[in-house]
């Protein structure tokens, strides 16, 4: 985590793209976190779960939402604990995705696993979208989180 004024705080995965094109992963400002829309990638800035492209260079299947929204989460709960945070801390998720009905069913099943209950108690927006950022991406979620205690 950088503080990059002293109200604001930051944090990144350093992946190329961040550099690339110019933003941060995270931002705390007073007691919100705001985070980025994130990808399924790993450490190393490889993503998992790629969808397999047709002959357009379009995900010929939807068969990697599920992995691909469980590995999402786990990077946003990484950026999370970097505030001390977790997503019991959410109050607002948006799942950008490329297939409404294969997000749904596999969405209904991760969420419920990730935050650990049958009804997340955080507000969820699903919005279906023509592209992301890259070809073999199914999803991308972004998340605001309020947290009521300090963290330096």
């Amino acid at each position: 985590m950088t503080n990059i004024s002293s109200h604001k705080k930051i944090a990144n995965h350093s992946v190329a793209w961040e550099q690339a094109f110019g933003y941060v992963q995270a931002v705390k400002l007073k007691d919100t976190i705001y985070i980025s829309g994130q990808l399924s990638h790993d450490g190393d800035g490889k993503l998992v779960a790629p969808a397999e492209l047709n002959a357009d260079g379009r995900p010929a299947d939807f068969s990697q939402m599920e992995p691909q929204i469980r590995q999402t989460y786990a990077n946003a709960k990484t950026l999370l604990a970097a505030y001390g945070a977790t997503l019991d801390d959410v109050v607002e998720e948006t799942l950008f995705v490329l297939d409404v009905p294969s997000a749904f069913s596999a969405g209904s099943k991760v969420r419920k696993e990730m935050y650990g209950t049958d009804m997340p108690q955080c507000a969820s927006n699903l919005i279906g979208v023509t592209a992301l950022a890259f070809p073999e991406q199914v999803v991308e979620i972004t998340f605001r989180a309020v947290i009521d205690h300090p963290v330096d």
